[in-house]
């Protein structure tokens, strides 16, 4: 199995753990790369996933199955992470975000626990949502002229 991400340590905070496990959720979904994103998931806790306008889906076997089917459609979305704020709480932890997905907006919210030596995903969650706001050094929105 591939080193996919900083094992936590003294070195990184908890909030910047959070924060690298959650780009890596994101590194996977954008390169469409199954065995990464089934390194992010939790394989000792309990998961769920609600991608939008889905049942909720509980259980790492579905997760993953749904993440499959995702990830291998030639005809998925791109998607990027903005404006990730971290929130940690002992051994749990989790992201408000906005991803950019071929130029919509969705709000999502995912959830990490420790599993030593890292955070591992046991939840995400994303819905529509009005435009993210800008933060200094986003790149400007592109315009049509």
């Amino acid at each position: 199995m591939r080193a996919l991400f900083v094992p936590a340590s003294e070195s990184m905070s908890d909030q910047a753990a959070v924060l690298f496990i959650n780009q890596a959720f994101y590194h996977a979904f954008a390169m469409r790369d199954v065995a990464a994103m089934a390194l992010v998931w939790s394989e000792g806790a309990a998961v769920s996933c609600i991608h939008p306008g889905w049942q909720a889906i509980d259980g790492r076997e579905a997760v993953m199955r749904s993440w499959t089917g995702i990830l291998t459609n030639p005809q998925a979305p791109k998607i990027s992470c903005r404006n990730p704020v971290a929130y940690v709480h002992g051994d749990m932890g989790y992201v408000v975000c906005y991803e950019v997905v071929d130029g919509s907006f969705l709000v999502a919210t995912n959830v990490f626990v420790r599993e030593e030596p890292t955070w591992r995903m046991v939840h995400h969650q994303a819905g529509v949502s009005p435009r993210p706001p800008v933060e200094e050094g986003d790149p400007p929105e592109p315009t049509m002229q």
